[in-house]
């Protein structure tokens, strides 16, 4: 494990692993530098690149350092890449590919970005997503498992008595535990649209990923992502979703796409 110092004094823990051009990994929700998928993708990349597998702030072993803004999650983003060459790939997985494209709208030193599936909302007609505000309310209050259980099933689309089955599951606690962060992913996709403006700034080579068996919702989402961006591709991933991915399958598209 080592460790960068972030902008504004924040410590971000991060695992380096493998050797060539530099890859940096975005987790999403309630995913840290130990997530399985990101364990296995940073495993699976690391033969041809040195991949830069991190704690966003307040998981794992980073700091977090208050009050929160979007703004110090970029400037952490920012400082793994200066441990980098200066430059590097990226590759974001759902709230973390809104959070990497949010620092390549900031002029984060982004080379090549690759997300999947970035949770935006394209139906006006749909119920608000989980506010910040609400979820933070929550956590101060001592009810973490409300969070939780809000953030899946108004902001995820899990149905409701899917989350009561996932209470009793050994895995629960820890979600529990970083039950504050989840202001954190609110506060990142905000009311829900993709924000066209700052995103149609972004000039770099772009790949948005989408699952064929994913939600509506999400694929929605990412072909407007993809529409936005004015140097991006769009590819699907057959037989995958959102929280359903095949390491193999998303590490083979991540270096083609990488590949100089």
């Amino acid at each position: 494990m080592r460790h960068v110092i972030s902008a504004d004094g924040t410590k971000i823990a991060y695992d380096r692993s493998g050797d060539g051009p530099a890859v940096i990994l975005v987790g999403g929700g309630f995913a840290d530098r130990k997530d399985p998928i990101f364990v296995a993708l940073a495993q699976a990349l690391a033969p041809s690149f040195t991949v830069y597998n991190y704690d966003r702030r307040g998981r794992g072993d980073s700091d977090d350092t208050q009050p929160y803004a979007v703004r110090r999650e970029v400037e952490d983003l920012k400082s793994l890449i200066a441990e980098t060459a200066g430059q590097a790939y990226v590759f974001g997985g759902s709230s973390g590919g809104a959070l990497a494209l949010e620092a390549a709208a900031d002029g984060a030193a982004i080379s090549r970005l690759a997300v999947f599936e970035p949770p935006y909302v394209t139906d006006e007609r749909r119920p608000p997503l989980p506010s910040e505000q609400e979820l933070t309310a929550l956590v101060q209050a001592g009810h973490r498992g409300r969070a939780v259980a809000l953030f899946m099933t108004r902001g995820a689309d899990v149905p409701a008595e899917m989350v009561e089955q996932m209470k009793a599951t050994p895995f629960w606690a820890g979600m529990e535990a970083i039950a504050h962060t989840l202001a954190y992913e609110a506060a990142i996709i905000g009311a829900g649209p993709v924000p066209v403006n700052r995103f149609a700034a972004i000039k770099i080579p772009a790949l948005v990923l989408v699952g064929s068996e994913s939600a509506a919702r999400m694929q929605d989402a990412a072909r407007t992502v993809a529409d936005t961006l004015p140097n991006s591709q769009l590819a699907t991933l057959e037989g995958q979703a959102h929280g359903q991915l095949d390491v193999t399958s998303l590490a083979d598209t991540l270096a083609t796409f990488y590949a100089p």
